[in-house]
């Protein structure tokens, strides 16, 4: 009796052996199946690191931010995917896009024509134009009609940069960063920049002290863009999460983040 009650005894342990193996490889493939189905696709972002509000560096904690940055991050929330950012010149980032290098590129990039022929664009998600500013106390510009025969200072690749090529006969000396051009014209070796309003406005007040002005009206009228290479799929993604966004409050609660108001018509 006693051989027959050890023999059942361990062909019992045996037998709860292999059921808590057999339990322990299901577990382990639910695992893994959900694990998969939790990953995004990394897509990878274009983007700038000189552009105040949109996208800049934070002197404190050397973290991209800014409207843009947190603008793309919400879309990408929304359509499901995960994003790194790379950063690069303005100029680089056209061409990057156009050639397929990069899935998105963000940077209060303006919707042209010409861009159109090589680049994708989702809706517009900003309207913005260009203005003209000198330093406080020129007295010899007063509008974009004064600048001929002027150094104007603006950045490469920007639609400021062709519209002084198309419209005025100033002296035009372009930089790779914004930031060179309102200090050209502060350090009295550029007469006027040319550039965005919003980042006008926002270095004026901000980092020159008002010792950069702007004059004149605002020129041409200009709509911001998310630009993908052409044909991509994901741009009518991208595009119909921002219409989500824009319906649901989020765009709104950003753009009053960065710019102390909720957008008109909003």
């Amino acid at each position: 009796m006693k051989r027959k009650f050890l023999m059942a005894l361990f062909f019992s342990l045996v037998i709860g052996v292999l059921a808590a193996c057999g339990g322990s490889d299901d577990d382990t493939a639910d695992d893994g199946d959900a694990t998969e189905s939790d990953d995004k696709e990394v897509l990878t972002v274009a983007t700038d690191n000189g552009y105040v509000p949109f996208e800049f560096i934070d002197e404190e904690s050397g973290d991209l931010v800014g409207f843009d940055i947190d603008l793309i991050t919400a879309l990408a929330d929304e359509a499901g995917y995960e994003i790194e950012f790379e950063t690069l010149e303005f100029d680089g980032i056209v061409a990057g896009i156009g050639s397929g290098r990069f899935d998105i590129g963000i940077a209060g990039m303006t919707i042209t024509e010409e861009r159109k022929e090589e680049i994708d664009f989702t809706q517009p998600y900003y309207e913005a134009g260009l203005i003209l500013a000198v330093k406080d106390g020129t007295d010899d510009i007063e509008s974009i009609d004064d600048v001929d025969g002027k150094t104007v200072a603006t950045r490469t690749g920007s639609t400021s940069q062709q519209y002084l090529e198309d419209e005025t006969d100033a002296d035009i000396e372009a930089f790779p960063a914004i930031i060179e051009a309102y200090q050209n014209v502060l350090a009295g070796r550029a007469d006027a920049v040319l550039y965005d309003l919003p980042n006008v406005q926002y270095y004026s007040e901000k980092d020159a002290d008002g010792e950069i002005v702007t004059v004149g009206d605002k020129l041409t009228g200009e709509d911001y863009g998310i630009a993908f290479p052409k044909g991509s799929e994901h741009r009518d993604e991208f595009d119909e999460a921002l219409t989500t966004i824009k319906d649901n409050g989020t765009f709104d609660d950003i753009y009053e983040e960065w710019f102390g108001e909720r957008p008109e018509g909003n």
